[in-house]
């Protein structure tokens, strides 16, 4: 009898602990604690190791304090590196009126409260529509780079579209140029030994963001890097939804086609892009790019002095765990919320949470033009479960679901009426929202987004509607595997 009541009372702490660990997180703390019971140790100790929170990058600040210290001594002030870097100062270059750029001047000041990149108007902004266009930009980019080639990927694959990167990039490494690359332990853990071998002899740095194991024990194996950076000589650079591998050229039988977006960015906002590698490239790395004991080498080409490129306004936006505030879900939720118009939504994984459901559902209650494209498969059933739970009840309230047939969508991209749009890494889900270092470039050029929606026009002719009536046919089976993955989603 006694060893019962042990049992009983190390389970009742187990419970008091996640709860009082995670109380500002209802959803979490459901499936955390649905877990135990399951499995009221093994459930525990999971827990342990990969729910605690990550605690703030005192590394990555203490640089940041380096680079700014050594900067003001420089006198970099009003530089275009000294903005890059210390992202609290403004723009030394002419800014655009508020009202011009964005659908409200709430949303203008929503941005000023949540990023502190600055808003960039001299830009180039080019889409690029699935990897067979950005590949090969990327690629020619690559192969001009002068100076130094910055890679930040989620997945890097070892096959033949990742050895045609890896060609490149050893081949630029031994001509001099500066190349250096961070993967995600997780999401690059199938990478060979020898690939990340032959890419550092030839002189290619290259660096691990919390590899698998050394993040289970470290308490961090659910914090991921998906960003999606690429900075060629601090003038071009590129963000979006696309990794490195031939999945991505539809050389995935089970997904087929494979349908992304990806952005070319060309002006002063590139220097942003590179200010965020260069904090991520510390991390992992624990050096400094510059010799911060030299002040003539603080620039090294990082951030050249670039002139008028273009007319387009671009701004970056990036968050993750190593801040208290979720940045890119403030950011969707602010924008929906001043949508006059119409929404177009666009994402792989669709776990939102729920101020974000209920600023959808209010948005289309009130007559906006509601529309959300979601892919038929899936590289994870689970999470498609998940999803169509969701599904009934914004059907119900006006917002229109499309269902991309053609292959996998994985394309991010959030549009406002017609002035404001959203490309990036962040999916539609808890995990982007709370638990990933996530990017996302901001346009407010019509002309881009012009483009943008043409491409989701053409998704939707490659889509079918979900209609309320049939939607509500499932199977009793099929909506009990939608409650099961709810519970468990805020993990996923």
């Amino acid at each position: 009898m006694a060893w019962l009541v042990t049992a009983l009372l190390i389970f009742i702490i187990q419970i008091l602990a996640i709860l009082l660990m995670e109380y500002r997180k209802p959803a979490k703390t459901v499936a955390w604690l649905f877990i135990l019971f399951v499995f009221p140790i093994i459930g525990f100790i999971m827990y342990y190791f990969l729910a605690t929170e990550y605690s703030r990058r005192q590394k990555v600040r203490q640089h940041e304090h380096n680079y700014e210290t050594l900067l003001a001594t420089a006198g970099y002030e009003d530089s275009s590196s000294a903005v890059a870097i210390n992202n609290r100062k403004h723009e030394p270059i002419p800014q655009v009126k508020p009202d011009v750029l964005s659908t409200t001047a709430r949303l203008d000041e929503l941005l000023d409260q949540i990023t502190d990149a600055p808003r960039s108007s001299n830009n180039i902004v080019k889409v690029l529509t699935n990897a067979d266009e950005a590949y090969p930009a990327m690629l020619e980019a690559i192969e001009g780079a002068k100076r130094h080639i910055h890679l930040e990927i989620y997945t890097f694959r070892n096959d033949a579209i990742g050895l045609t990167f890896l060609e490149l990039l050893t081949r630029k490494a031994r001509q001099g140029v500066h190349v250096r690359c961070i993967f995600d332990g997780v999401g690059s853990y199938q990478l060979k030994h020898r690939f990340i071998d032959q890419l550092r002899q030839s002189g290619v740095e290259v660096y691990f963001f919390l590899k698998p194991l050394i993040a289970f024990f470290d308490k961090r194996m659910n914090y991921r890097n998906h960003r999606r950076i690429l900075v060629i000589d601090g003038y071009k650079g590129y963000v979006g939804g696309l990794n490195i591998g031939a999945e991505y050229m539809g050389g995935n039988p089970k997904l087929g086609f494979w349908r992304d977006t990806h952005v070319e960015l060309v002006g002063s906002v590139v220097h942003t892009l590179q200010s965020i590698f260069l904090k991520d490239w510390m991390f992992v790395s624990g050096k400094h790019v510059v010799d911060v004991n030299d002040i003539n080498k603080v620039n090294e080409g990082l951030y050249p002095d670039l002139q008028i490129c273009g007319s387009s306004s671009v701004q970056i936006i990036s968050s993750g765990p190593d801040t208290e505030q979720q940045h890119i879900l403030q950011l969707y939720f602010g924008a929906i919320t001043c949508a006059k118009q119409r929404i177009i939504l666009v994402t792989p994984y669709f776990i939102p949470d729920p101020s974000l459901r209920m600023a959808l559902k209010t948005a289309a209650i009130s007559g906006l033009d509601v529309k959300i494209i979601y892919p038929l498969k899936s590289d994870s059933p689970a999470v498609n479960y998940a999803a169509n739970s969701y599904f009934g009840e914004l059907l119900e309230a006006g917002v229109r679901i499309y269902v991309y047939q053609k292959g996998f969508l994985h394309a991010k991209i959030l549009i406002i009426d017609d002035n404001f749009a959203s490309v990036g890494s962040a999916n539609v889900d808890l995990r982007s929202f709370y638990s990933n270092f996530e990017l996302n470039a901001l346009l407010f050029d019509k002309k881009t987004i012009g483009r943008l929606e043409a491409d989701c026009d053409a998704d939707l002719r490659n889509s079918t509607e979900l209609v309320l009536e049939d939607f509500q046919r499932r199977s009793r089976w099929h909506r009990t595997k939608e409650i099961a993955a709810r519970l468990l989603s805020p993990l996923f």
